[in-house]
């Protein structure tokens, strides 16, 4: 999984803009909405913001930055400028960042951020 690192190698974590965190906050309020595993929220290439909440049904799973992606192109977004996940954990399944890489082309930053909205990654597609 591609990410940023620093010097020593060890993953870079970058300070939130502005911008990115209105990602958070409306990434949070998914989870938090329905006590999901994860909030995502991606901004298009207009501004746009979508966001979405994990979804775990017997016949329906997808996570909550696919889950993002997707409204976003659904609502005819062409690429994506960045992406928040908020979770428990650092780690980032593989399919996460390719739906991202999908809309968005390379070099859109994910950042991977904590439950209290403290950064945990900053990643790149």
């Amino acid at each position: 999984m591609p990410d940023t690192t620093d010097p020593a190698g060890s993953p870079a974590v970058h300070a939130l803009t502005a911008e990115d965190a209105k990602l958070v906050t409306l990434a949070r309020g998914a989870r938090g909405r329905i006590g999901a595993a994860e909030g995502a929220a991606v901004r298009d290439e207009t501004g746009r913001t979508y966001s979405g909440a994990t979804v775990a049904l017997s016949s329906l799973a997808i996570s909550a930055l696919q889950l993002a992606v997707a409204q976003a192109a659904a609502s005819g977004a062409r690429g994506l400028e960045a992406a928040v996940v908020v979770r428990r954990g650092a780690d980032l399944a593989d399919s996460d960042l390719a739906s991202v890489r999908d809309l968005g082309g390379a070099g859109v930053t994910v950042h991977v951020v904590a439950t209290d909205g403290s950064v945990l990654a900053t990643l790149a597609t």
